[in-house]
């Protein structure tokens, strides 16, 4: 079977509620403590939403990451949210991201489904092995931080190329 590179998922289990884990998802204020240095989102008339509100469907949204400059940054769209278990945005290259949360085994799982992602060498390399590496790291840091309050990432602009930023 050929590898299909338009799309791959990632699991993890998280010992936190299902609540807390969506919640780090869906809040500028949690996103900011484990996965990006600023997360801003508008709503759909534009309104800066607050730190602590839910994100929308409908929602744009500006992503800046530890360890990389300002002209780094990320935007697209909020295009699901259920107020439970379930987040979907677009995310770079015009690809989707799904991101679910459920209960397997007595476990809580976070999956993330990267998909849509361009099959030409860019898009294989950046966007479907390099996005994999990427989102490995930041669910683990999901994962210290809920369970542990740990943060990983790397916040120091002068140490560049790590796997922690």
């Amino acid at each position: 079977m050929a590898h299909d590179w338009s799309r791959f998922s990632l699991k993890i289990n998280i010992k936190a509620p299902i609540d807390a884990i969506y919640h780090a998802w869906t809040t500028r204020e949690m996103l900011e403590l484990w996965f990006l240095r600023k997360a801003e989102f508008h709503t759909s008339t534009h309104t800066l939403r607050d730190a602590k509100g839910n994100i929308h469907a409908g929602d744009t949204y500006e992503w800046l990451w530890h360890g990389h400059p300002d002209n780094t940054v990320e935007k697209g769209k909020v295009l699901e949210t259920n107020g439970i278990d379930r987040i979907k945005f677009s995310f770079t290259g015009g690809a989707l991201v799904t991101v679910q949360i459920g209960e397997v085994a007595g476990e809580n799982i976070v999956m993330l489904i990267q998909e849509n992602i361009p099959t030409d060498e860019h898009g294989m390399v950046n966007y479907n092995l390099g996005c994999q590496t990427g989102w490995c790291f930041y669910l683990a840091n999901l994962k210290s931080l809920l369970e542990g309050g740990i943060d990983l990432r790397n916040k120091n602009m002068l140490l560049t190329g790590v796997i922690n930023s």
